[in-house]
């Protein structure tokens, strides 16, 4: 029910925006504003928009063994980086080595780290490295686009500022915030962390300086022309970070949760990799279409919609590992074939 779902501290400003509110990993949130998904997609290829956000999870884990404990439990190597700096990473299933949930963590200080796992898997990663849940106590916005920055940078230049893969504390407006120079949609950007009672304001600000909002639709149509993997698509049970194509995300020097079964996999090697693929005309793949070649199935599509860049279908789909580029398929879509070919990936350079 509606009523059971948790809201952002930003819930009033998207209603009174007539966005269209949905469900999503426990949370209700909008998936698009009234001028529409397409809008809002090219709105942050070609200027700047903002998402909120705050249906990911912030595990905030802290003490002296932090390092120690997020060492062991994810797939990355934090010692490659170091405080004011972020990193992705995997936290894999102790007996097959799937991807349990793929996780941002901002090292935010010494000994101080805010782990971001995605909405519905908080309960996991603090079973995996304790902490605290912080998820209600802030809002999460992020800003999007080639003009991201100098729209921040109207009111808050120091937010603007921020590298790529880097974390800072800043204040605004008297308030704590935190900044981070990452994102999920192909495009330059920044998350903003800010306390829930400085969420609206912060809000206005952003959409003051010219950002446009926008919702879920245009959030997973960008990081679909973007290649980015979403959990329960392209990661989850069955699906281990080299069948992803993620195996840079792996330190195979250090111990981790998982590491057993995917050195195993290593060793045997793949039978199956994440591929692109791409249609002709407006009709687009959709998730769990099986994919032929020459009669034979040979992989599903995990993701799949129409490309507002390339005006064309696109897709992601686990494909036999003897597939190669330029491979004409079969694409089974509710009944009705549907052809595509295999392509590189990302679909859109990722700038």
């Amino acid at each position: 029910m509606v009523d059971e779902l948790r809201r952002s501290a930003l819930h009033d400003r998207h209603v009174a925006l007539g966005a269209k509110l949905v469900p999503f990993g426990g949370w209700e949130m909008p998936l698009s504003y009234p001028r529409g998904t397409i809008e809002e997609h090219l709105a942050c290829r070609r200027d700047a928009v903002v998402f909120d956000v705050s249906h990911l999870g912030t595990v905030r884990v802290e003490g002296a063994d932090a390092l120690e404990r997020l060492q062991a439990a994810f797939t990355n190597d934090l010692g490659k980086i170091a405080p004011g700096r972020a990193q992705y990473t995997h936290l894999l299933d102790e007996v097959d080595a799937s991807v349990l949930d793929d996780i941002i963590v901002w090292w935010i200080a010494e000994g101080v780290f805010d782990v971001m796992p995605n909405a519905s898997n908080t309960a996991r990663v603090l079973d995996a490295v304790g902490g605290d849940d912080v998820t209600s106590t802030r809002a999460i916005l992020a800003v999007q686009g080639p003009e991201a920055r100098a729209r921040v940078g109207q009111f808050f230049p120091e937010a603007a500022s921020v590298p790529r893969f880097r974390v800072q504390r800043l204040s605004w407006q008297g308030h704590p915030v935190t900044v981070a120079g990452t994102g999920y949609t192909g495009e330059d950007g920044i998350e903003i962390a800010v306390p829930a009672a400085a969420a609206g304001a912060m809000w206005d600000a952003l959409v003051g300086a010219g950002v446009t909002p926008a919702g879920l639709g245009a959030r997973d149509t960008l990081r679909l022309e973007a290649a980015l993997p979403l959990h329960g698509h392209e990661l989850g049970p069955g699906i281990t970070p080299l069948e992803a194509g993620l195996g840079w995300v792996v330190a195979w020097n250090k111990e981790f949760r998982g590491k057993l079964p995917l050195e195993a996999q290593r060793r045997a090697g793949i039978a199956r990799r994440l591929r692109g693929l791409a249609t002709e005309g407006r009709r687009p793949p959709r998730a769990e279409c099986a994919v032929s070649a020459g009669g034979v199935e040979i992989g599903v599509v995990t993701s799949g919609n129409y490309s507002p860049m390339l005006e064309h279908g696109i897709a992601l789909a686990f494909l036999a590992t003897s597939t190669e580029d330029g491979q004409v398929v079969e694409i089974d879509v509710r009944g009705s074939p549907l052809t595509g070919v295999v392509v590189p990936t990302p679909f859109v350079a990722k700038r």
